[in-house]
C-alpha cells in the first residue's frame, strides 16, 4: 500500500473527543471545539465524504472504546459499530475506493472473535485491527492483535490502528499487519526527539550544543546531510520552526526506511532474525525507549 492516500474520518474523534460528543445508534453527534456548534456524524455522511476526499483507502465510522471499560460497554459498543459497518458499506459506491471494516472487542478475546466474524462476513476490501494502543500494556496489545490477525483473509490487507514506535510496528508486522499509522514521529520532532537505530535522541540535551557531527550518520535526509546536531539543538531550543520541519524530515524518512528494511527481511525470509538485532540495538542504546512507549502511540 505504499504510496496510498488513507482517511479515517470519525472513529478517532469519537475516543478522542469523547467529553464532547453523544452516541446514539443514528451516530455521533459532536459539540464543535471551535464554536460550540453541534454535528451529526453518522455512517453514511462519513462514508460519502471520505468518497468525495477521493481517498484511496477509507474507514468504516466506528466506536474505540477505553482500554479500562468495563465489558457490559465494550459488547454494546462493538455491535454498534458492527451495525454501522453494514450501514457504511451499504451506502459506499467508489468501487477504485478500498472501504475497511474494523475490528473491535477490548482486550476480551471472546467479544473479539465476535467482532471478527460480523465484520469478515461483510467482505471488506481490508480489515483494520481497532481498539489497542489507548492504554493497555504491550503484552496486552500483542496477545489480542495475535489472536485476531491470523483468523483475517490472507489475501487482504491487515491495517493496525495506532501504533507508530518503531518496536512496536516490527512486533505488529511480525504478527501479519501490513498497514499502521500514528502521530508519534512527527509529534517526538515537534519536542526535539530524533529516532535512530541506536535509539532516540533528545536534542534539548547539553550534550548536542557542541556535537558537530550528524543527526544519523546513517540517513541521508536533508537534516542528517545539511546541518550538525549542534545547529539543530540550537533550533530547538530556540522554539525555530525549522527545527520541527528538518527533525520531522528526518523522522519520517527513518521510519520509511526501517519498513523498506522490514519488507526486504520479509522477502529474503529472514525477518525473526532482522527483527531480534534491530529491535536489541534499539533498546540498547544509552537514548533506550521507554517502556510504556506503547502507551503514547497515537
Amino acid at each position: 500500500m505504499e504510496g496510498a492516500d488513507a482517511h479515517r474520518l470519525g472513529g478517532y474523534q469519537v475516543f478522542s473527543l469523547s467529553h464532547r460528543r453523544k452516541l446514539s445508534e443514528e451516530g455521533v453527534r459532536f459539540a464543535s471545539v471551535y464554536d460550540g456548534t453541534t454535528h451529526q456524524f453518522t455512517p453514511e455522511l462519513t462514508t460519502r465524504v471520505q468518497e468525495e476526499l477521493g481517498a484511496d483507502v477509507a474507514m468504516v465510522l466506528d466506536e474505540c472504546p477505553p482500554a479500562n471499560a468495563e465489558r457490559r460497554y465494550h459488547e454494546e459498543s462493538l455491535r454498534r459499530t458492527a451495525r454501522w459497518a453494514e450501514r457504511c458499506r451499504e451506502a459506499h459506491t467508489r468501487r477504485d475506493q478500498a472501504l475497511f471494516g474494523i475490528v473491535q472487542g477490548g482486550l476480551f478475546p471472546d467479544l473479539r472473535e465476535e467482532s471478527l466474524r460480523r465484520t469478515v462476513e461483510l467482505d471488506f476490501p481490508g480489515y483494520a485491527v481497532g481498539g489497542l494502543s489507548v492504554g493497555e500494556s504491550r503484552e496486552e496489545m500483542l496477545k489480542m492483535l495475535a489472536l485476531v490477525s491470523p483468523n483475517l483473509p490472507a489475501e487482504k490487507p491487515r491495517y493496525f490502528m495506532g501504533i507508530g514506535d518503531p518496536v512496536g510496528i516490527l512486533q505488529v508486522i511480525s504478527l501479519g499487519v501490513d498497514m499502521f499509522d500514528c502521530v508519534l514521529p512527527t509529534r517526538l520532532a515537534r519536542h526535539g526527539m530524533a529516532l535512530t537505530a541506536d535509539g532516540r535522541l533528545n536534542l534539548k540535551n547539553a550534550r548536542f550544543r557542541r556535537d558537530f557531527g550528524p543527526l544519523d550518520p546513517e540517513c541521508p535526509c536533508e537534516a542528517c546531510s545539511d546541518y550538525s546536531r549542534a545547529y539543530l539543538s540550537h533550533l530547538v531550543r530556540e522554539n525555530e520552526l525549522l527545527a520541527h520541519r528538518l527533525v520531522t524530515l528526518h523522522n519520517v524518512r527513518f521510519m520509511g526506511d526501517l519498513c523498506r528494511k522490514a519488507r526486504r527481511a520479509i522477502r529474503e525470509k529472514t525477518y525473526a532474525e532482522f527483527m531480534e538485532t534491530w529491535i536489541s540495538r534499539y533498546t540498547g542504546a544509552a537514548g533506550a525507549p521507554r517502556s510504556a512507549e506503547a502507551s503514547e502511540s497515537r
